[in-house]
């Protein structure tokens, strides 16, 4: 039983970065055996895979994205962080944080990369 909600700039200029938040409720991040992933979708395309941070604070990355994506947490928030760097028009899309333990989703938010 947790909600998870991603917030964030709704247009993003080409090369700036961008930074997401996913507050979660529910449970305490630091429960171990807890994860959280971002994934993102663009338009008329199907989910990617971005990366998790574990209860732990482990972080993987798609090979992909890992040059110039970074994930973190503050534990005191129950706020998890995506950061990604030199963004560009094919990064437009929604992007979601996913509770691997509970099997639940944030509800999105877009994303646009434009001039």
């Amino acid at each position: 039983q947790v909600q998870l909600w991603e917030s964030g700039p709704g247009l993003v200029k080409p090369s700036q970065t961008l930074s997401l938040t996913c507050t979660v409720s529910g449970d305490s991040i630091t429960t171990s055996g807890r994860a959280w992933s971002w994934i993102r979708q663009p338009p008329g395309k199907g989910l990617e895979w971005m990366g998790v941070i574990t209860s732990d604070g482990s972080t993987y990355y798609s090979p992909s994205l890992k040059s110039r994506t970074s994930i973190s947490r503050d534990n005191a928030k129950s706020t998890v962080y995506l950061q990604m760097n030199d963004l560009k028009p094919d990064d437009t899309g929604v992007y979601y944080c996913y509770d691997t333990w509970y099997d639940t989703w944030g509800q999105g938010t877009q994303v646009t990369v434009s001039s």
